[in-house]
């Protein structure tokens, strides 16, 4: 049952096409930190591969038929793809479903103080972190600023090279001696998680001169460079993520090592295969959704109508609406709700159980349940439809491995799974072995991207 190593198999051709996807994938993590931006990015891909906005069809007032292809958004933060095959859409679809928010921290709706002649912005974490992961390390702010007059400022500060960079302080080690006794869950408050914005006074002499100079410095920039307000603060979506680009990892490049990982591997290889599938029999969809981190709960979250409503009027476009053929659909599709899962690390081997555990660089991970304990939280895979993938992904020659997360016990997570299989489809998690999931940096290993993008495009066209 031990799984190869998948590099050992690739040729020349392999490596090229493989180095080419992974540039690719570096460069859209790089680029887009946040779910709006990945959204943002997503649609421009799509639409350069023949997609139109479904409002776009709705308005024209046209129909649709196999062959085309439609995208649909959701608050500008998730973004559903759907090529139209030529077997009734009632029959059920083929579904790739990922997350394209990560851990992060967002800056709070009144954020802007000054103190010890510094100015902070106070910050909120979002997703499961380790708060001592974010002291010390330079860090940049993404994100929206809606004004009260309907105009949107985008912001991304720390990303070029010539950007300053923020950081959030960590106490020095001569005076740490109590913080190291404490448990490493305690050692660095959320509440302490403020941003260092500034640190330079405004000059303003007599009755003029403001109570607090630094927070007023940050107020002048902020107004002078992007026509803001401190007030603009209560309509912004702002967040805190580090700075700098995904980069190769490891002296022969067989890795990356770049943020946001889980989950935009799963999303940027499920979007890839998507678009890189001309035609198919059964329509496939893909699903790249928000607030997976914190519940899948929200208008842009899982757990929403979106996905269901946009189905609905696409059945409807297609000739194929009303309820009972909706509900057939959902009935009769599959899921690969594509999540990232722990990569098995020998420096804590004792948080896995080794011949269950996902290995880098032995292809796509397929985890027939998650959750914890016993199975808490989980959707569990029946057999016949692991059977099916199995044949699947033999047949395209997808290098694969089946995973657990970690020991029984040790901890556990979920994945969006569990809310399609709410409908009655066939769903399993599978997704890229992660090292080091919600920290700053994830590392992730080439082949597994490339093994994911091949198992992907698989399931779209033979599932």
């Amino acid at each position: 049952m031990e799984r190869p190593n998948a590099w050992n198999k690739y040729g020349e051709s392999d490596i090229a096409e493989l180095e080419r996807l992974c540039s690719d994938y570096r460069t859209f993590i790089s680029e887009n930190k946040t779910e709006r931006e990945c959204v943002t990015a997503s649609v421009k891909l799509a639409e350069a591969a023949g997609y139109v906005n479904i409002d776009d069809v709705v308005a024209q007032k046209r129909s649709l038929a196999a062959g085309d292809k439609v995208y649909a958004v959701c608050h500008n933060k998730t973004i559903m793809l759907v090529n139209l095959g030529s077997a009734p859409i009632e029959q059920g679809v083929n579904i790739l479903g990922a997350h394209i928010d990560s851990p992060r921290l967002d800056i709070k709706q009144n954020p802007l103080y000054e103190a010890g002649d510094m100015a902070y912005l106070d910050t909120h974490y979002y997703g499961g972190v380790k708060a001592y992961h974010w002291v010390a390390t330079p860090l940049a702010i993404h994100g929206v600023v809606c004004k009260k007059d309907g105009t949107t400022v985008q912001i991304c500060i720390g990303e070029d090279a010539s950007d300053p960079v923020f950081c959030i302080s960590d106490l020095l080690i001569h005076l740490s001696a109590d913080q190291m006794k404490k448990p490493a869950a305690e050692a660095v408050d959320h509440e302490n998680l403020d941003l260092i914005a500034g640190g330079r006074p405004v000059v303003i002499e007599g009755d003029e001169a403001p109570k607090e100079p630094v927070k007023q410095m940050l107020i002048d920039l902020m107004h002078d460079k992007y026509g803001l307000a401190e007030e603009d603060f209560l309509s912004a979506e702002l967040e805190v993520v580090p700075a700098g680009p995904a980069r190769e990892m490891g002296l022969d490049r067989s890795m990356i090592l770049g943020y946001g990982q889980d989950d935009r591997v799963c999303a940027y290889t499920s979007l890839a295969a998507q678009l890189a599938v001309p035609s198919v029999e059964r329509t496939s969809v893909t699903l790249l959704v928000d607030k997976e981190e914190i519940g899948s709960v929200g208008a842009s979250g899982m757990t929403s109508r979106f996905f269901e409503n946009t189905m609905a009027e696409i059945m409807e476009l297609a000739g194929e609406g009303g309820e009972l053929r909706l509900r057939r659909a959902l009935a009769s599709s599959r899921m690969l709700s594509s999540d990232v899962s722990a990569g098995f690390d020998t420096l804590y081997a004792d948080r896995f159980e080794k011949k269950n555990a996902a290995v880098m660089g032995r292809g796509l991970c397929f985890n027939k349940y998650t959750g914890s304990r016993g199975k808490s939280g989980s959707n569990d895979a029946d057999a016949e439809f692991m059977a099916l993938v199995r044949d699947i992904m033999d047949e395209a020659g997808v290098d694969f491995q089946t995973c657990e997360l970690g020991r029984i016990g040790a901890g556990g997570g979920g994945t969006i799974a569990y809310i399609l299989a709410e409908y009655g489809m066939d769903v399993i998690d599978s997704g890229v072995a992660v090292l080091s999931m919600h920290a700053l940096w994830e590392a992730t290993n080439k082949a597994d991207v490339y093994e994911a993008y091949k198992g992907y495009k698989a399931f779209i066209e033979r599932a």
